[in-house]
């Protein structure tokens, strides 16, 4: 048996794996990573694993070693270069691969990196990581030639997209401004609006690993503020964004107001529940209590569930969810489509639902009116973050008050709610709140900081 190598366990995530390049991840990481991952695919000598990657700086190097690694321990590796991590999971499907391998650092900052992972069409995610990490730790890896083959899949991807979605439905009057935001999905969302019916612009195409437009991140309204004065500037109607890799979006109305995750997932459930009346949506336990109304209004299910993009994936096929969503921008379709978060194929579920200008806009204001904070993160390291959620969890059943604990704590009052979770990406605590009034949200956190102050932590909003 090979002797064993030590991964920093700080980069084993829940959902994926992510470190700061040079740093808490090497490049040794990548390929010892590809050992342990061929080889938990056993010996079969036609087992096929999907290699992927971003724009990043550092994805052509990571990608190389994992590579090397794959095809050391038997992997029949299958390299479809640098794209979307939809396109990975997509390609996953297309050649019915064993697993697959995204080389990504999402939305995080430049130096930052990591590795997301199928196995078949399933999720790899929590324990299996852990058990990588495990595996690398004791050398259980098997030494075993496998080849590699470099071929695309962009086409192929492509097609899937426009196949997946009802182009008659899109109208050719509404003028859409799409920002890539120089990530990985560039290529493809240029080669894609070409087969749309409408007019359209695209932002920031081309792939650079500096981002020198903006941060890749849509949730951060700063990161739209390009995009809004285009749109506005330009009277287009409205404006799409992506992350770093393309598996999330932000949306905007024509005159320029940010439309959060869990009001995408609203806007795309009304068409979703009029062609499958009673059907069950899945939102993480961030979203806010109008898209529960908005789901029973009409006629769906809604099913809170754990944040993250694998758990959300998997509880989608247990209970045969067709459409999911999170507050971070991952909207998950299984109907008409795959069942994993495609920012791309979401963007454009959202074009089949604009009828005109005023859509998104009319959307936004048929809504019932909240108020609440954006997620707050408080640095908080590891450990610590679940030791508190742990402890005031004791506290809090003690107490007479309504509080869901399928993630973190979120206690609910008769006119609001506050959310309390360790973050599962970073060394964060989240938080957020509503309320059906500014003066119940100021109640609100001032309980929630009563809670949180014993621990040294203040929401400070």
């Amino acid at each position: 048996m090979p002797a064993g190598y030590n991964i920093n366990k700080s980069i084993l995530r829940a959902y994926d794996i992510r470190g700061v390049v040079g740093d808490t991840l090497k490049e040794r990481d990548a390929e010892i990573i590809g050992r342990v991952f061929a080889s938990l695919l056993g010996s079969n000598n036609k087992k096929t694993i999907v290699v992927c990657r971003d724009g990043r700086l550092s994805s052509p190097t990571l990608s190389t070693y994992l590579i090397q690694g794959l095809k050391l321990c038997g992997a029949n590796v299958l390299d479809i270069g640098i794209g979307p991590t939809p396109m990975l999971y997509y390609a996953s499907h297309y050649f019915k691969a064993a697993g697959a391998i995204m080389i990504t650092g999402s939305h995080n900052p430049p130096e930052y990196n990591g590795f997301k992972f199928m196995l078949g069409k399933n999720s790899f995610y929590g324990e299996d990581i852990i058990n990588l990490g495990e595996r690398a730790i004791s050398g259980k890896w098997k030494e075993k030639e496998g080849k590699v083959t470099s071929t695309s899949i962009n086409d192929e991807y492509i097609c899937a997209l426009i196949n997946s979605t009802h182009i008659n439905e899109i109208n050719s009057d509404v003028k859409v401004v799409w920002d890539a935001g120089n990530g990985s999905s560039g290529d493809i969302l240029s080669s894609m609006v070409q087969l749309l019916p409408n007019k359209n612009i695209i932002l920031n195409s081309e792939i650079d690993g500096h981002f020198p437009a903006h941060h890749p991140d849509p949730t951060d309204s700063k990161n739209l503020q390009q995009l809004i004065e285009t749109v506005k500037s330009k009277n287009y109607d409205l404006g799409i964004a992506f992350d770093g890799d393309g598996d999330r979006l932000g949306l905007v109305t024509g005159t320029g107001r940010v439309i959060l995750g869990d009001q995408i997932l609203a806007l795309l459930s009304r068409k979703v529940l009029k062609n499958l009346p009673g059907a069950k949506i899945i939102a993480d336990i961030k979203s806010s209590d109008v898209l529960y109304k908005e789901i029973d209004k009409l006629g769906g299910k809604l099913i809170m569930w754990k944040t993250g993009h694998s758990l959300i994936k998997t509880k989608m096929k247990e209970i045969n969810a067709p459409l999911a969503g999170e507050m971070s921008g991952h909207i998950f379709f299984s109907d008409r489509y795959f069942g994993f978060d495609d920012g791309l194929y979401a963007g454009l579920r959202v074009l089949e639902c604009v009828k005109d200008k005023r859509y998104l806009d009319n959307f936004l204001d048929s809504l019932q009116k909240a108020f609440n904070t954006p997620e707050i993160r408080i640095e908080c390291s590891d450990d610590e973050k679940f030791n508190i959620v742990e402890d005031l969890e004791k506290k809090l059943n003690k107490l007479n008050l309504k509080v869901n604990k399928i993630d973190g704590l979120r206690v609910q009052y008769d006119e609001g709610w506050w959310l309390l979770r360790a973050s599962n990406t970073e060394g964060a605590l989240v938080l957020r709140m509503e309320a059906n009034s500014i003066e119940y949200l100021d109640f609100i956190k001032s309980e929630l900081n009563k809670y949180i102050l014993p621990y040294g932590l203040k929401t400070n909003i």
